[in-house]
């Protein structure tokens, strides 16, 4: 082989050997590292900004825990071009009368009001608030009507919901929770991030490459 091929094929290799960690260093999170790509790109409910999809269950531990760096976030680290979405997720029927719970109170215009409320009456009073009788009992205490639970929590509307998130919690496909979905496309978790406090870097870093795609 002629000399100049092969310098020039060496140069070649050193090249890719020096460009494929810089190009690794370019991005601080990496695909398959803290964060993964769904295989199907699901659909978003926010329009023009970035969705940020909270999927969690009321009795979970892990999900009660992220509620205060959540709402820090929220009020101090969310991007502007971004919003959140909280999902109730269904992995089990086990899991359906604390997504009934989200969606009754969301029909009833009571879930920015109650949400956190909910969290800390199951993992702080430990109330049992599984059944319809027992959520219209404590949105009684909290100064609102117990019928308009009842008719509320096994309606068509809530019904229908809940056939969603089931649907949902499927494409979203996960196996435990929190997990959060950035823009209908990217996977990150607590366990994924490593903790509390970069799972949020890892969300905002998210939402500047959904929206850097999107354009």
């Amino acid at each position: 082989m002629n000399l100049s091929i092969r310098n020039f094929l060496a140069s070649v290799a050193m090249l890719a050997l020096f460009s494929a960690p810089a190009l690794a260093q370019d991005e601080p999170f990496l695909e398959g590292g803290q964060y993964e790509v769904l295989n199907i790109i699901q659909p978003v409910s926010t329009g023009d900004k970035i969705e940020v999809l909270e999927l969690f269950w009321y009795r979970c531990p892990h999900c009660n825990t992220l509620e205060a760096p959540l709402q820090e976030w929220l009020k101090n680290g969310k991007p502007e071009n971004a919003e959140y979405v909280a999902f109730p997720a269904v992995l089990s029927a086990r899991w359906e009368p604390e997504a009934r719970s989200f969606y009754t109170l969301e029909a009833l215009g009571l879930l920015d009001e109650l949400h956190g409320k909910l969290f800390y009456a199951i993992h702080s009073e430990h109330r049992k608030l599984g059944s319809a009788q027992s959520l219209a009992e404590w949105v009684e205490q909290q100064g609102h009507s117990a019928q308009d639970v009842l008719d509320t929590y096994d309606s068509f509307a809530v019904n229908t919901k809940l056939n969603y998130a089931k649907t949902m919690t499927r494409n979203y496909n996960i196996d435990g929770v929190p997990a959060v979905i950035v823009d209908g496309k990217f996977r990150t978790s607590v366990s994924l991030a490593g903790d509390f406090e970069t799972l949020f870097e890892v969300i905002n870093f998210l939402v500047e490459k959904a929206a850097s795609e999107r354009s």
